[in-house]
């Protein structure tokens, strides 16, 4: 049961409790309360109702925190007992504690693995996020990105390599993305990990 919560830019609900789901602020990101009835069963696994209760409110928590924007990514896996393991990459190291302390206080919560990794400070890095910041969301096609409170696409460095991460609308806006990434002056690499949503808005 595992839900990926990429950088801050989701489109369309997410299917809890499958494989790797992007999530973001960019989809609706209001929090449920407590359910009356227990959320974990007499043999330490949750119910089907407690775990879709803890994945919506870790996602919630994740794409809330004040420091997450879009030179980070965030991820997360919860386990039937009720555990939660984050992923990632941030460039603050506070945003790692940020996101451990607020997960740990969500009812249901047994336990939280934090494996975020905080990327090596680099005036290089630095300078390739500023670029390639400009190259994708001053792009005419990926402007529109731009707009959105906290822009969808992503942009992880380190040591000069270029991750994307998030969710765009097309594939054409994916393929968009990496060519003007590839163009940045002292990109030594660039993955595209881009979901493509589709036209109910999923990924």
């Amino acid at each position: 049961m595992k839900v990926c919560l990429t950088t801050l830019l989701l489109f369309a609900s997410c299917s809890f409790g499958q494989n790797t789901t992007p999530a973001s602020p960019e989809m609706p990101a209001a929090s449920q309360t407590s359910q009356s009835s227990p959320a974990v069963q007499n043999s330490g696994a949750l119910t089907q109702k407690g775990f879709d209760r803890i994945v919506k409110e870790v996602r919630h928590e994740l794409v809330m925190l004040p420091r997450y924007d879009v030179f980070d990514d965030l991820s997360y896996q919860v386990a039937p007992d009720g555990s939660v393991v984050l992923k990632g990459a941030v460039v603050n190291p506070t945003l790692k504690s940020d996101a451990e302390n607020a997960v740990k206080r969500i009812e249901g919560v047994e336990r939280v693995d934090n494996q975020i990794e905080v990327l090596p400070t680099s005036p290089m890095d630095d300078r390739i996020r500023r670029a390639t910041y400009r190259a994708i969301y001053g792009n005419e096609v990926l402007s529109q990105y731009s707009l959105r409170a906290v822009p969808p696409i992503h942009i992880i460095v380190k040591n000069g390599h270029v991750t994307l991460a998030g969710v765009v609308s097309s594939a054409m806006d994916k393929q968009i993305a990496e060519v003007q990434s590839k163009s940045v002056p002292g990109v030594f690499s660039v993955t595209n990990d881009l979901q493509v949503e589709d036209k109910q808005g999923n990924k």
